[in-house]
């Protein structure tokens, strides 16, 4: 099959590699002609586990092209997939469409013979109506038809989760169409994964009642963590307990400092709106997204109470940044609210991530940034672990503790065992543990 994939943010790169991947002909378009550059030269402008070597060989082997001139693209393209942005619209929380608009009509003036136009950016129920009255409003001789394939991939594991998906959801009821979308799909047939056909409105609503269900789950776990802090059982050994019940699921029932990344906050504030839109509102929507924002903004209390109270001349370290491991993605981290509040306590921050310090630097100005786990350490009154990166579940404690000025660890994330840091000497506070 011969693709077009429109944007090269996370989705569109992400899916058009994986396309290629499969063996089909892949072209992916973008305006921005310094990224399509630099992607020719196999720079790779997000980091993403085993994408960059997918995209040195599928550009090898000739199958994943990328460029700018979406005309040609779209005119030679059996189908069309549309992945650019939807971010928040300021002041309501409503998705913002216009890049999707704006890429659609783009499209039709392009389209020549049957093609099939997927939208593949996460967008509210009615978008893919929108899309095709806009197609044939645009291009009246134009065929094609219009269906919604949501993405359900994980940051830091989104290889994975496109090659081996639980599901593959394709929103259409016409057989063309559906023919396609099996054609491509067609390789997953080894795995027997289920492709899903439902109609455009059930395809664009699951993808975001998924993220708000899971959105829910880690609210859900995050306040049981509270209520164990508070009555001295352990928030571990309750979700175990629930998530081996398999009508719940082990998954997502991890505590922490709240939810963040381009998904769950924007998707769950869309779903929010829609409902409102609709005169059906969703109130544990509402209710998770007032909860998740005040958890993440309230993690700084819990780093100023192990400071006794006063952070004022406190050197603080700080190790993750990103909102999730195994990804360079800053977007509504936990650490973008609790930094700057530590700051305006009195703090000095200090800070390391693997990954996403490139991205932190233009987000939190007032941070010195370091270029080790030990290094941010040096004559710390205390250490904050935000994000649970493999090379922080195994640092070596006698060396924390002597580099540190005070051994005064909160970890977020609950990386390490509340007996073992008491043992070593630290001043240790976790979520939702006997300390």
């Amino acid at each position: 099959m011969r693709i077009a994939v429109i944007g090269t943010g996370y989705v569109g790169l992400v899916s058009g590699t994986c396309f290629s991947e499969f063996g089909h002909d892949v072209i992916c378009i973008d305006t921005d002609e310094t990224k399509i550059a630099r992607l020719n030269k196999g720079e790779v402008p997000i980091f993403e586990p085993g994408l960059q070597a997918m995209i040195e060989k599928n550009s090898r082997s000739g199958y994943l092209k990328f460029g700018t001139d979406l005309e040609t693209a779209v005119s030679n393209a059996d189908a069309v997939f549309i992945a650019v942005g939807t971010p928040s619209r300021r002041g309501d929380g409503q998705a913002d469409l216009s890049y999707v608009y704006s890429a659609a009509t783009e499209i039709a003036a392009a389209l020549t013979g049957y093609t099939v136009v997927v939208t593949k950016s996460t967008v509210p129920v009615g978008t893919g109506r929108e899309v095709a009255r806009i197609l044939r409003e645009a291009n009246p001789e134009a065929d094609f038809d219009v269906v919604s394939n949501p993405e359900f991939l994980r940051e830091g594991a989104a290889i994975e989760d496109f090659m081996r998906p639980d599901r593959v959801i394709v929103g259409t009821l016409e057989p063309r169409a559906q023919e396609v979308m099996s054609a491509i799909y067609r390789p997953l047939s080894l795995f027997q994964t289920p492709l899903v056909f439902t109609s455009l409105e059930s395809a664009e609503l699951t993808k975001y009642a998924g993220n708000a269900f899971l959105a829910t789950k880690i609210t859900f776990i995050n306040e049981i963590a509270d209520l164990c802090e508070k009555v001295g059982a352990d928030v571990h050994d309750v979700a175990r307990g629930i998530g081996l019940d398999r009508r719940i699921g082990a998954k997502f029932l991890h505590p922490g400092p709240g939810f963040g990344g381009s998904c769950f906050p924007k998707d769950t504030r869309a779903l929010f709106e829609t409902s409102m839109a609709a005169e059906a509102p969703l109130q544990i929507v509402e209710t998770v997204i007032g909860i998740n924002e005040k958890r993440k903004k309230a993690m700084a209390t819990r780093v100023i109470d192990a400071c006794d109270g006063s952070l004022t001349d406190k050197r603080i370290a700080v190790l993750g940044l990103t909102f999730k491991p195994n990804t360079d993605d800053m977007r509504e981290s936990p650490s973008l609210d609790i930094l700057p509040e530590l700051i305006r306590r009195g703090a000095t921050i200090r800070a390391y991530d693997p990954e996403g310090m490139s991205e932190a630097r233009k987000l939190l100005e007032e941070v010195e940034f370091c270029d080790s786990s030990y290094a941010t350490l040096e004559e710390a009154d205390a250490l904050v672990l935000i994000t649970e990166w493999n090379e922080f579940r195994a640092l070596d404690l006698d060396r924390v503790k002597s580099l540190m000025k005070t051994p005064v660890i909160v970890d977020l994330r609950n990386i390490y065992d509340p007996h073992d840091m008491t043992a070593k000497g630290f001043a240790y506070s976790s979520i939702g543990r006997p300390q």
